[in-house]
């Protein structure tokens, strides 16, 4: 039942919270990377392991996380995901080798899976329709302000302790977080019980996990391409098994009648192969900037604050253009520029000027923080109430094995021109990789052709949040 607004506003700082800690854990790590590859006594073009384990953990486990807040109750379901993620960020701060850094991101990745859906699931149930539209505003704030801060904080930790804080500042705010969930989350349950899609949850998680890990084993030195290549049949064939799953079950994971409404088929497609791009970004720019420019890893975080601060102001612009020009000529255009921001980094030098060098960051910013605008929009824009859930919910999947695929696909990309190019130059191997991945999203631009050349409804565009 809903509460009127005022009295709901302890549950709106609990998941704001919630959604700061996994936000500031997804930015603050990737200032961190080249001293946790000193310290581990691994490569620091070879660290995508530690980005991309935490993004295919969450995308896995996204799919399960309404049910299992429907089934056992929002209340415990949140405690739990604390409680894993806390736990996870401690694991992460005490490993000793890579692989164990990994596996306890998995933890992380688990628990983060069920953070934010199942907060903003407690909100919907929470709320007043009335009110909705401001409680989903004011969430959101922190998923604005955790990029913001998360590099500069990441560097400014590394360069007085160490990296291990940048996975112990979780444990004040966790532990924080689940005093406060105990005496303020509500605990919903579903008004009626649907069975769990079990054989299509086991396909569409094994496919997922089967094409990230042979995209990533390209990257691995040693690996036998034969695994390589099974790993990627076998992915494509849990895909598929999974897709005619859904076409014959009464109840599946994602109904494929989701892909009947043209703008999410379309930006669904769009999302995954525009994001590979522009989710291999936040590694590769603090690697140039300290691996390939020699700055410190608090001077590279800071660098890492115009792109934020762009991306903020260039999703008031959203509204406007797409009034203006309609979603299909502006994903067209952008989607254009966002490619040639990429490759431009190639341009960046030692010796290019402070000044350009900020320009050219909050440039990338904007036009970045504008795609993912635009088509979270026109993805959801057109879903009736009864696919929204089921929608929405696909759609952050597909973000999050986006954001496993950028972070793979750039380690496989550095691993290559470093064979190729010069070993001892990493510059020329990141740069090299800059000109890829921004040809890699300038591929998407074929898919937002395919978009009917229509505007929005009045200000529609303000409604959906990256």
């Amino acid at each position: 039942m809903s509460a009127p607004y005022a009295t709901i506003r302890p549950l709106l700082w609990l998941v704001s919270l919630a959604i700061f800690m996994q936000m500031l854990d997804a930015t603050i790590v990737n200032t961190a990377l080249p001293a946790m590859a000193r310290s581990l006594g691994e490569s620091p073009l070879q660290m995508q392991s530690v980005v991309f384990s935490y993004a295919l953990a969450v995308a896995t486990f996204i799919p399960a996380s309404g049910w299992i807040a429907d089934r056992y109750g929002t209340r415990r379901t949140f405690l739990a995901a604390i409680v894993l993620f806390t736990l996870g960020s401690l694991a992460c701060a005490l490993a000793q080798q890579l692989g164990q850094l990994v596996a306890a991101r998995v933890l992380q990745g688990i628990g983060g899976a069920m953070l934010l859906p199942v907060g903003r699931l407690a909100v919907m149930r929470s709320v007043p329709r009335e009110d909705f539209l401001r409680a989903m505003s004011f969430i959101a704030i922190p998923a604005l302000i955790g990029p913001l801060i998360g590099p500069t904080l990441g560097g400014w930790l590394v360069e007085i302790a160490s990296w291990h804080w940048v996975f112990l500042i979780n444990l004040p705010i966790g532990v924080l977080g689940l005093l406060a969930a105990t005496r303020i989350m509500p605990d919903h349950y579903a008004a009626r019980q649907v069975k769990f899609d079990l054989r299509g949850y086991v396909m569409l998680a094994f496919g997922m996990v089967a094409l990230s890990l042979a995209l990533d084993g390209i990257s691995a030195v040693g690996t036998p391409h034969a695994l390589v290549m099974l790993m990627t049949l076998a992915g494509l064939a849990a895909l598929v098994g999974y897709w005619l799953h859904a076409a014959n079950a009464t109840a599946p994971l994602f109904s494929l009648a989701l892909f009947r409404v043209p703008s999410y088929r379309i930006g669904i497609l769009g999302n995954l192969f525009s994001r590979i791009g522009s989710s291999a970004m936040p590694m590769l720019i603090p690697l140039l900037l300290q691996v390939g420019l020699s700055l410190g890893p608090m001077t590279a975080g800071l660098m890492m604050v115009p792109v934020a601060a762009a991306g903020m102001v260039s999703k008031k612009a959203a509204v406007r253009l797409v009034e203006r020009y309609g979603y299909r000529r502006v994903l067209m255009v952008n989607t254009v520029l966002v490619g040639i921001a990429m490759a431009s980094f190639v341009l960046m030098t030692p010796d290019q000027p402070l000044a350009w060098r900020l320009v050219q960051l909050a440039l990338f910013g904007a036009v970045n923080a504008l795609q993912f605008t635009v088509m979270n929009t026109v993805t959801l824009r057109d879903l009736d109430a009864e696919s929204a859930s089921a929608g929405n919910s696909l759609l952050s999947m597909v973000m999050m094995l986006a954001a496993g695929f950028g972070a793979a696909a750039a380690g496989s990309l550095l691993a290559a021109f470093g064979t190729h190019l010069d070993a001892h130059n990493a510059t020329a191997a990141l740069h090299a990789t800059f000109i890829c991945v921004g040809a890699i999203t300038l591929t998407s631009t074929l898919i937002f052709w395919q978009l009917p050349d229509t505007g929005p409804e009045p200000r529609e565009v303000e409604e959906v949040a990256e």
